[in-house]
């Protein structure tokens, strides 16, 4: 009777084991999806601190420009002008990234 007692403990230990190694890989699984939504997740959030940066520089050129005593012909051109040396600036930049 002893014999059977400690089989029967040695197979709920084993179906115990099995459902605890089962369930460890379940979560590794969902810490993995976890970690690639984290790393999306803050990807998109250095492009967007990114465009924040960009819109701020676009927005101090256009104080800038607004503030200047030109006339509107030449304002707009200065405008065009900054913004197109803004885009250059940006693509030599990524081209280094």
């Amino acid at each position: 009777m002893a014999a059977e007692t400690i089989d029967q403990k040695l197979q709920d230990l084993e179906t115990n084991l099995k459902s605890l190694i089962l369930s460890q890989q379940k979560e590794r699984e969902a810490k993995d999806q976890l970690q690639q939504k984290s790393d999306q997740l803050q990807s998109e959030v250095d492009g967007l601190k990114a465009q924040l940066v960009d819109f701020q520089n676009q927005h101090k050129i256009a104080k800038i420009v607004s503030s200047t005593t030109v006339e509107k012909e030449e304002s707009a051109e200065l405008k065009n002008k900054l913004n197109e040396y803004i885009k250059e600036i940006d693509r030599c930049i990524s081209h280094l990234s």
